[in-house]
């Protein structure tokens, strides 16, 4: 019987991922300005129109928003109204104001020690069935997607515009064999004639697909789905309205492990939000990577205003090679978990944020 799980990525054109990837940009200028500035930077795109919207308090300065986001788009490769949004002539609004003080009066405690910048719980996840310890399904999709992207900005493959969607089903069958069983890709391309669109997904096939396929040594017959509907054309803010943070389950498991349902893009390591759950990983991965266990998900829930978690809890999935109670010892031992701890242990107060927001955040 077949045992079938998929996941999806993104790249870089999706109207969601520009939104990313503007909230976090604005945060790395922040963060090169004062490395302890409050962000809380959301956007809304859609058709030749943004909104760049938050909370932001530090010793900032007069920021270019708009700039900076017109820069973002530009860059991702959209060039006119035609590829998805002029970055030149686009509408773009900036909402900007201080973080509550209601809020700051959780965060700055005494001693220097933060608290949770929010309520809520974070997950973290491993597994021992790929090179990064990411599940197989959503490692496959990043690739895809990062094979399909680096190759349209090369200007290798003709056609290609930015907005494009990969989605790879794995069969678990045999779960120490997996096998892939289907490979999806959609990517938006220039309006293109018969023999023309023939060629475009000749290159996916031949070419992306086939690289991917050698590059992770995958055997087996599997289906290829290439741009199912026939035409996409429209793609990007022009065909879909974008928001920061609504593709979770691609910046983190492909649906492969739980989410606490808190995004990511434009916080600031202060929102546990983000920050616990890159230590939950990082936790995770260090444990799986020692031969703890094969397959590893960790829990970490706070209280705004609380520096200490309100609970830390595992699950091994009956692939531990130790006792529960050495795991807890090693995650009580060697990995600090308050804010504090955590921006420190991984050194989150740099601009390094931006480049997290495509392909994944883990």
């Amino acid at each position: 019987m077949k045992r079938l799980f998929t996941s999806e990525s993104v790249g870089p054109g999706h109207p969601d991922k520009i939104c990313d990837q503007i909230s976090d940009a604005i945060l790395d200028e922040c963060l090169r300005r004062d490395r302890n500035a409050y962000v809380a930077c959301e956007c809304f795109i859609t058709r030749q129109f943004l909104v760049i919207g938050g909370e932001i308090t530090g010793n900032i300065g007069e920021i270019d928003y708009e700039g900076i986001a017109r820069t973002v788009i530009k860059n991702i490769g959209y060039h006119d109204e035609e590829s998805g949004i002029n970055p030149d002539t686009c509408q773009i609004i900036v909402k900007i104001q201080e973080q509550s003080a209601d809020i700051a009066l959780g965060v700055k405690l005494e001693n220097d020690e933060i608290g949770a910048g929010d309520q809520g719980s974070m997950y973290g996840f491993a597994v021992a069935e790929t090179p990064t310890y990411m599940p197989l399904p959503i490692y496959l999709a990043h690739e895809l997607m990062k094979i399909t992207d680096d190759k349209r900005r090369s200007g290798e493959f003709k056609w290609a515009l930015p907005d494009m969607k990969g989605q790879i089903t794995v069969d678990y069958e045999d779960y120490d064999n997996p096998k892939i069983h289907t490979i999806l890709l959609s990517c938006q391309h220039q309006p293109l004639d018969s023999e023309q669109f023939q060629a475009f997904k000749n290159y996916i096939k031949n070419v992306i697909i086939k690289e991917l396929v050698e590059k992770n040594h995958l055997e087996g017959d599997y289906r290829v789905l290439i741009n199912p509907t026939g035409r996409f054309v429209i793609g990007g803010p022009a065909a879909d309205t974008g928001l920061t943070g609504r593709k979770i389950i691609v910046d983190t498991y492909g649906g492969y492990s739980r989410h606490g349902g808190g995004s990511f893009s434009g916080k600031d390591p202060t929102k546990v939000d983000r920050s616990a759950a890159y230590m939950a990983r990082y936790i995770a991965k260090n444990l799986v990577a020692a031969g703890a266990a094969k397959k590893l998900e960790i829990q970490l829930s706070y209280s705004i205003g609380i520096s200490e978690p309100i609970s830390v809890s595992f699950k091994t999935f009956k692939t531990a090679k130790v006792s529960d109670e050495i795991i807890s010892e090693a995650i009580d031992k060697f990995f600090k978990l308050t804010p504090k701890g955590i921006i420190e242990s991984l050194d989150l107060r740099r601009p390094i944020y931006q480049k997290t927001a495509t392909f994944g955040h883990m």
